[in-house]
């Protein structure tokens, strides 16, 4: 018998299945004491999980948000599994239909501070790094242990050429801000809208970090960049002004694989200073006074 069939087994012998039984003769308050005993698929997916990853602690099972798989939370680590807990997947799940990355959204709750790229699939492995004699189950090779990755403070912009930038905001404001995004990328969407809401002068530069490159050819070749850059974040319909010189976003995705920006956003000051992943308002802005002349 396998662990699943052994787990399901024995929660049919569980004393809340004969409690179901006589819910039509003790009335409505024990039939709401025997209802939540009843264990959800939440429940039984953890408690399979508990037997298949028994070094791994679970904070949270969630099969309602995707259908057909579970999100798993363990700690500060996201990952998926199915229904059965037999299969495993470590990556991002993104909604075609809604144009929104629900795993970046859901790590950008867990971790304001977290990249997108290839987030998911450290902290899914270091969540199961302790997994691998007691369990099937091995972290994906070359996954790191670290969320973030470790790069120089500063970043250079010299080697980028004026082509290929989307300027937006307060164009007149004394702060300036380049970041580097992608417009299908949840934690981008949430630092636009902070961008917004602050007197700076923002410089975007779109790369593809989540196969977005058809989608930031249509934004830059608009009449008007600014607006289709937010309607591409908020998944609304714009025109695109047909096609244009992109060579601009050539440099962009060359620059940032040449000095290893797999993640989005990276925000780099007037001074060079940079940041990487999403920040809040108020560190920002705290951030942005510190630039040097």
């Amino acid at each position: 018998m396998s662990v699943t069939d052994r787990l399901r087994a024995a929660a049919a012998r569980t004393p809340w299945s004969f409690g179901l039984v006589a819910l039509p003769v003790v009335g409505l308050g024990a039939a709401a004491i025997a209802a939540a005993a009843v264990p959800t698929e939440d429940s039984q997916v953890a408690g399979l999980l508990k037997v298949r990853l028994p070094k791994t602690e679970i904070s949270a099972v969630n099969c309602a948000k995707v259908a057909g798989l579970c999100e798993v939370t363990a700690g500060a680590n996201l990952f998926y599994v199915d229904r059965g807990a037999r299969y495993l997947v470590i990556g991002r799940v993104y909604d075609m239909e809604t144009r929104q990355d629900v795993t970046a959204a859901r790590l950008l709750e867990m971790n304001p501070d977290m990249l997108v790229g290839g987030a998911a699939k450290a902290n899914a492995t270091a969540a199961l790094d302790g997994e691998a004699e007691a369990s099937p189950v091995a972290p994906t090779a070359g996954a790191r242990r670290v969320s973030v990755p470790v790069r120089p403070a500063t970043l250079s912009l010299a080697g980028l050429p004026r082509d290929g930038a989307i300027v937006w905001g307060n164009k007149a404001s004394s702060q300036s801000v380049t970041v580097f995004t992608d417009f299908r990328c949840g934690y981008c969407r949430a630092l636009t809208s902070v961008l917004r809401s602050m007197d700076v002068k923002v410089i975007e530069r779109p790369i593809s970090v989540l196969g977005s490159r058809d989608l930031a050819d249509r934004v830059y070749c608009a009449k008007n960049r600014e607006e289709a850059l937010h309607a591409a974040y908020s998944g609304a319909p714009f025109e695109s002004g047909g096609k244009c010189d992109t060579r601009g976003l050539d440099a962009n995705e060359q620059f940032a694989r040449s000095h290893g920006l797999s993640g989005t956003p990276v925000i780099v000051r007037s001074d060079g200073a940079m940041l990487e992943g999403y920040r809040p308002k108020d560190v920002l802005e705290a951030w942005l006074k510190g630039a040097k002349s």
